[in-house]
């Protein structure tokens, strides 16, 4: 996913995300189980509704990233059912408290948002 300026086309999507959400889909999604790249961008593509489209030239790098700060290790393996070679990533322990931790700030931060938005959300609907 990658970055876009603050100011941007108002009829544009943007699907870019903050700092560290891949990240933290990476993580959430290696919490329920091991899983290889491939795998992972269907997961989290699948939980959005296809709303999040996570490319191998963003997935990769953020493996990378996690991989070198110890909170996922990855071994290579057979895939049974394409029978070609698969680097199967899996959240360590450390990974593991970096999620909760980074899960707890993202919550705080959302619920600081939706506060400053809630109001003017409710007047303008009503």
């Amino acid at each position: 996913m990658q970055q876009t300026g603050f100011m941007e086309k108002p009829n544009e999507k943007s699907r870019d995300l903050f700092p560290g959400a891949l990240e933290i889909m990476i993580l959430e999604s290696l919490r329920q189980h091991p899983s290889h790249g491939y795998a992972l961008v269907q997961h989290i593509q699948e939980r959005s509704n296809n709303l999040l489209q996570v490319e191998e030239g963003s997935l990769y790098p953020a493996l990378q990233r996690l991989l070198k700060a110890n909170l996922v290790t990855a071994d290579w393996t057979i895939s049974p059912s394409t029978n070609r070679r698969v680097r199967i990533y899996q959240m360590t322990r450390a990974g593991l408290r970096h999620l909760d931790q980074e899960i707890s700030s993202f919550d705080r931060m959302l619920e600081g948002i939706q506060m400053v938005l809630g109001p003017a959300r409710r007047s303008a609907s009503s």
